[in-house]
């Protein structure tokens, strides 16, 4: 089950929520009760270091010399 990141804007402390993705967009309090919260911008899997494979390739006709 996700984990969404919320903060309170009343108290301005930050939590977290696991909860299903089907309930991502749901109001969600505060551990103190108050209801004025936004969820974050979660960072993971964003920005990811995976490197493309050497050699070209890609399907595409203009890097195999076929357009020619």
């Amino acid at each position: 089950m996700p984990t969404y990141e919320f903060r309170c804007r009343t108290c301005d402390d930050t939590f977290e929520l696991q909860r299903p993705m089907s309930e991502s967009s749901s109001p969600a309090s505060c551990p103190d009760g108050h209801p004025d919260t936004v969820k974050l911008l979660s960072m993971a899997g964003i920005g990811g270091t995976q490197q493309q494979p050497a050699g070209g390739g890609g399907g595409g006709c203009c890097g195999g010399g076929c357009c020619g």
